[in-house]
């Protein structure tokens, strides 16, 4: 090697120059440190690419629905209701036999019909008799109390229309619709996953969606029953891609619970996804503008109530702060700031440790998302629970209503793993049962549900 070309790498290397290191080190260069980033970018696309594809990809396990078929729902539907009857029947007999106080707050035992129409039943009752009060309800310190505004109207409305044109009463009627409702919600479940997964895998997710835990809640004059309906019929039509009919029936929901946005958003995302494969799966314009109608109505519908509360209670967030009054017994005086209710309940129970079970919470669903199984589910159902996961963790403070609030999610009762073997099976639905014995009397007897 020549002086000249020495003197040159030796500038190189003092000037910070030299390809390999400028101070003879075998380190990597900032760029070779750098691009690691972009290396870690290409693979979570890869993965999320991945994702996709695999629930895209149809079962091949999808048959036909035959009318054998409904007929065995039907029956599944009519044994778990029977059994819900009779497991409220016990503990209402328990508390007239021993004089039990009625819920968390010692009320005396009524009736059975009045058993079956309390907590939120009352105030679906009271809106379809008088309708939602002029002014929020405050207390001397100006904070707003828990009202009927949080309340949507469809079911009372239902529950006035059926009591005036059968002079039932408001009590009777909410109960029937509950359990009409209910048997639509089931076979509607049915048939979505049929549309999606195999025969036997749809026929366990009805059976553990009618003797749940919480299936109890079918037979009170909840708007559950009419939510789930609807919800799981406009899932259906999008798998089916009727995008356009999925419009008026996500509207109704969205004015009988809260969580219709959420079928906004899945819908959404499915626009996405169909929009970015529209030359491997064509995408007509007919189902675009049904996507797009459908999405975007959804949405105005989901955030108009809280415009609705507002202008006729003249008080500005007026529903934010009847829902966030709920929050108080836990927290205390509290502002609603989205993707934080979680860490506000978990920090002020259980400090660093509550903050550190939400972490895990959150990292447990998303390997769950991740996972193969949940894949097979298919797109709508899986962008829907991703949807429904960020919903609650977004704007729900995780307190006794969670249990009741996983009802919308009941789609995952079709996953492969809780019907894959006689034992399991025996496993899974001993423990349903259970647990809704237990639960009709924590979550309704005895205490909040």
């Amino acid at each position: 090697m020549t002086d000249r070309r020495i003197r040159t790498l030796r500038e190189r290397r003092w000037r910070g120059k030299d390809p390999v290191t400028a101070t003879g080190s075998s380190r990597p260069t900032t760029d070779a440190r750098t691009g690691r980033l972009p290396a870690a970018l290409s693979r979570a696309r890869a993965g999320v690419v991945t994702w996709f594809d695999d629930v895209i990809r149809p079962d091949p396990r999808v048959r036909p629905v035959t009318r054998r078929d409904l007929v065995g729902v039907t029956w599944i539907w009519v044994i778990g209701r029977v059994l819900s009857l009779a497991m409220l029947a016990i503990w209402y007999g328990f508390s007239k036999a021993f004089s039990w106080s009625f819920g968390a707050q010692g009320l005396p035992v009524g009736d059975f019909l009045s058993f079956l129409t309390a907590w939120d039943a009352d105030r679906y009752g009271r809106i379809s008799r008088i309708g939602y009060p002029a002014e929020l309800p405050v207390d001397t310190t100006g904070a707003v109390f828990p009202n009927d505004w949080a309340f949507m109207p469809i079911f009372p409305v239902l529950e006035r229309w059926v009591s005036d044109a059968t002079g039932w009463g408001w009590q009777l009627s909410g109960v029937l619709l509950g359990i009409l409702f209910s048997a639509g919600a089931t076979i509607m479940l049915f048939l979505l996953l049929r549309a999606v997964t195999a025969p036997s895998q749809a026929r366990w997710a009805v059976i553990l969606f009618s003797f749940g835990p919480l299936s109890f809640i079918f037979m009170v004059a909840y708007a559950e029953s009419l939510f789930l309906f609807l919800l799981f019929l406009g899932l259906w039509l999008a798998v089916r891609r009727r995008y356009a009919w999925i419009a008026p029936v996500g509207v109704l929901a969205a004015y009988t619970r809260p969580g219709a946005l959420v079928l906004a958003l899945a819908l959404g995302i499915v626009f996405l996804v169909r929009w970015a494969r529209h030359r491997i799966d064509p995408f007509p314009r007919g189902q675009v503008i049904g996507l797009i109608v459908a999405g975007v109505s959804i949405a105005a519908a989901g955030l108009s109530w809280s415009w609705i509360v507002e202008i006729t209670t003249d008080l500005p967030h007026a529903y934010v702060l009847t829902e966030t009054s709920w929050w108080r017994p836990f927290l205390g005086p509290v502002q609603f700031v989205p993707l934080t209710p979680w860490f506000l309940f978990a920090w002020n129970f259980l400090g660093v440790f509550g903050i550190l079970i939400v972490l895990a919470v959150i990292a447990a669903f998303a390997l769950f998302v991740w996972s193969k199984p949940f894949r097979r589910l298919g797109l709508v159902i899986g962008v829907y629970t991703v949807s429904y996961g960020l919903y609650l963790f977004a704007v729900f403070l995780p307190q006794q209503s969670l249990f009741r609030l996983l009802l919308p999610v009941a789609p995952l009762l079709g996953h492969e793993k809780l019907s894959s073997s006689r034992a399991w099976r025996r496993v899974t639905l001993g423990t349903a049962i259970g647990s809704q014995l237990l639960a009709t009397l924590v979550l309704w007897t005895v205490g909040y549900p």
